[in-house]
C-alpha cells in the first residue's frame, strides 16, 4: 500500500489491503420471509452507518444520494389511498411506483395525464394517484432547487386480474414509455417492490419520507445504498437502489456496453411483450450514472 500510515494497523478482523473507496451497500433480510417494520428499521440503521461511503459536498445537507428498495407494503398502501379516496385490488395484482415529476403545478398536470394515457394504451387502469409525504425544509438549497414533485402510480390490468410477471411485463412497458415520452422517472413501477430514494444523506432519507417511519411499513427484505458519486453530478434520479441490482464499482466501458446493446435491439425479439418492441427503446438508459448501467 503506497500510504500504509494512513490506516490502522492489521488487528482482528481488519485489514487494510480491504480497504475500498466505494459507495454503500446493505442488504437486510429475514429466513422466515416474514414482512415487519423491524426489517426496514434496521434496513435505515445500517443505512445511516453507511454514512462514511456517501458523499455530500460544501452544503452538508445536500447528499449524493440515498435510498431504499422494500417489498410492496400492501397493507399500508391498502390504508393510504383509501385515505386517498381510491381503493386497491387485491395483493399482488396492482402495481405500484413513486414518479419523480419536475415543473409546476401545470407542467406536473400535464405528466400525469400523458401518463394516464400511454398507460391505457398498455392495457393498464390507473387506480388511482398519492401524493407522497415529503419534509422538504430540511434539504440544502443545491438538493431542493432540483427537486421534482412526488406522486405514487397505482395501476392494474384492464378487465382481467393479472399477477406476477404478467403484470410486470405490463409495468414494465408503461414505465419504459413514460420516461422516453415523457419528463417523468420511476425509481421503480412493480407489483413487487417499492423504492425511497433521493439527493439525499444517509440521515435524511426517512427524515425526508415520514412514510417509512409508519409502522405500517412493512418488507421481509430491504436494499439500502449510499451514494459516492465519483464520475457524474448527483440527482435525484441517480440516487440508489435501482429496480433490481444496486451495482458498487465504476464501469469505464459503459458507453460501449450501451453502444453495443443499442446495436442489438434490431434484433430483439419477444412473444410476451405484444406490439412493436421500437416503443421501448433505448433499452439503455441514455445519460444514466456511468457507475451504474442497470438503471435500464
Amino acid at each position: 500500500m503506497p500510504y500504509p500510515h494512513a490506516f490502522p494497523p492489521t488487528q482482528g478482523l481488519y485489514d487494510p489491503a480491504h480497504e475500498h473507496d466505494a459507495c454503500g451497500v446493505a442488504f437486510v433480510a429475514t429466513l422466515t420471509g416474514e414482512a415487519s417494520h423491524d426489517i426496514v428499521a434496521k434496513a435505515l440503521t445500517a443505512l445511516r452507518n453507511l454514512d462514511h461511503r456517501g458523499a455530500a459536498g460544501a452544503e452538508a445537507n445536500s447528499g449524493d444520494g440515498a435510498g431504499i428498495l422494500i417489498q410492496v407494503p400492501d397493507a399500508f398502501l391498502r390504508a393510504v389511498t383509501a385515505e386517498a379516496g381510491f381503493e386497491l385490488p387485491t395483493e399482488h395484482s396492482y402495481a405500484v411506483g413513486t414518479a419523480f415529476l419536475p415543473g409546476d403545478d401545470e407542467q406536473v398536470a400535464k405528466t400525469r395525464k400523458q401518463i394516464e394515457d400511454l398507460a391505457d394504451e398498455e392495457g393498464l387502469a390507473v387506480l388511482g394517484w398519492r401524493e407522497v409525504p415529503i419534509e422538504p425544509e430540511m434539504l440544502g438549497s443545491t438538493a431542493r432547487g432540483v427537486m421534482p414533485s412526488f406522486s405514487q402510480l397505482f395501476v392494474a390490468a384492464k378487465g382481467q386480474r393479472l399477477t406476477g410477471m404478467a403484470l410486470e411485463r405490463m409495468a414494465f412497458c408503461l414505465r419504459r414509455r413514460a420516461e422516453r415520452e415523457t419528463d417523468v422517472y420511476f425509481p421503480s413501477l412493480s407489483s413487487r417492490t417499492l423504492a425511497y430514494k433521493g439527493m439525499l444523506t444517509t440521515d435524511q432519507l426517512d427524515q425526508f419520507y415520514p412514510d417509512l417511519v409508519d409502522e405500517r411499513i412493512a418488507s421481509a427484505l430491504a436494499v439500502v445504498h449510499s451514494r459516492f458519486s465519483t464520475n457524474t453530478f448527483p440527482s435525484w434520479p441517480l440516487s440508489h437502489p435501482f429496480r433490481f441490482i444496486a451495482h458498487n464499482g465504476e464501469i469505464n466501458t459503459v458507453m460501449g456496453n450501451r453502444n453495443w446493446m443499442r446495436a442489438r435491439e434490431a434484433l430483439l425479439d419477444s412473444d410476451l411483450i405484444p406490439g412493436d418492441l421500437e416503443r421501448l427503446y433505448p433499452i439503455c438508459t441514455p445519460g444514466a450514472s456511468v457507475r451504474c448501467p442497470t438503471r435500464c
